[in-house]
């Protein structure tokens, strides 16, 4: 059976190039072309001798993405489905802005999603597997790719806040980090990078130990348990006192940027009195929030914020000198926005 080659470490890549007769440097010369080209065909890797391509086939393969389909909403976002070696299917989004020349891919960590929050599609999926670190850079890679073409600009800022929880596929995940911010690979600045979570403290605290300067954003969405709770499952186990302990060591570990993103529900979280709770839970540490209407998911009930409530909302935020951003839906015309990403059109 063919290893899939880009699970192995330049090491393990070595020993394996040894093995087959070749001279240990051509492993790097592969490894680059894999991360820093990302070239997902050896009959490309045209500085290889034609023979050792023959040798690569042989004993190797390249499990890449493929695309499957795309979507263009009317406010530029696009949304891209691919297609996994073994059928599943995941989604991602290019979301442009060019007045600040700044382009945005939102990548997948997981094929579904085992967290079950009340407001998600992504939630109302089976969490079939975890993707491993090529396909998450294979999202950043091929995004990137149609970017440029499009805008002339390649891809400047990555947020992991597709399908799944990128904390419970940690090990990959960062491993894509890595790949992604290595000058072996595609040199990219973790400042640029966010990985956001539902909030798994134990992963968080594990986070703090790793020499990552990546962002960090917690999908909060309500500013005490009970509440919490009864939109997001996680909380039962990871409820907001141990969440803001191990935000707490993160930014003191770090110094890097914590957001807080809070999607704004119709009567549940959108009150001055919810506000009040959350300028409470931002006083530990500098944080932004991140105010986010919510987008429409078939079958759930939960309904967005008016713009006036969500207005009065994020100006008590800023007169208690709190960072804050009113986000707009992006793409929810195509189910690209926040929450939407289930793979609908199957």
């Amino acid at each position: 059976m063919k290893k899939d080659i880009r699970l192995l470490s330049l090491d393990e890549l070595k020993e394996e190039i040894t093995q087959l007769g070749e001279k240990a440097f051509r492993a790097k010369q592969v490894y680059e072309w894999l991360w820093k080209k990302a070239c997902t065909d050896f009959n490309l890797m045209t500085n290889l001798s034609i023979d050792f391509r023959e040798k690569l086939k042989e004993h190797f393969e390249i499990n890449a993405i493929k695309f499957d389909k795309s979507q263009v909403s009317r406010d530029g976002t696009v949304k891209y489905r691919f297609m996994l070696q073994d059928g599943h299917k995941i989604e991602s989004v290019l979301i442009p802005v060019d007045k600040d020349n700044r382009y945005t891919v939102c990548v997948s960590s997981q094929v579904g999603c085992s967290l079950a929050c009340k407001f998600c599609a992504t939630g109302q999926m089976e969490r079939m597997r975890n993707l491993d670190p090529g396909e998450i850079y294979d999202q950043v890679t091929m995004v990137s790719a149609h970017c440029q073409e499009l805008y002339a600009h390649g891809i400047t800022n990555i947020v992991y806040m597709g399908m799944g929880e990128p904390l419970l596929n940690y090990k990959n995940t960062l491993q894509s980090v890595r790949l992604i911010t290595s000058e072996k690979g595609l040199a990219m600045s973790p400042r640029r990078i966010t990985i956001s979570t539902v909030g798994i403290a134990k992963m968080i605290h594990k986070l703090c130990t790793e020499d990552l300067k990546v962002n960090l954003a917690l999908s909060l969405h309500a500013a005490d348990d009970e509440k919490r709770s009864e939109i997001m499952p996680i909380n039962h186990q990871n409820n907001l006192d141990s969440l803001m302990v191990a935000l707490k060591e993160f930014f003191e570990k770090t110094n890097n940027r914590i957001s807080y993103e809070y999607i704004a529900f119709r009567d549940f979280n959108d009150s001055i009195k919810d506000a009040e709770k959350l300028v409470k839970l931002c006083s530990s540490f500098p944080v932004r929030v991140n105010i986010i209407e919510y987008n429409p998911v078939q079958g759930v009930t939960y309904t967005k914020a008016s713009e006036d409530q969500i207005n009065k909302f994020a100006l008590h935020l800023t007169k208690k000198g709190i960072i804050c951003t009113v986000r707009r839906s992006r793409g929810k015309d195509i189910d690209a926005a926040c929450g939407q990403l289930a793979n609908k059109d199957n």
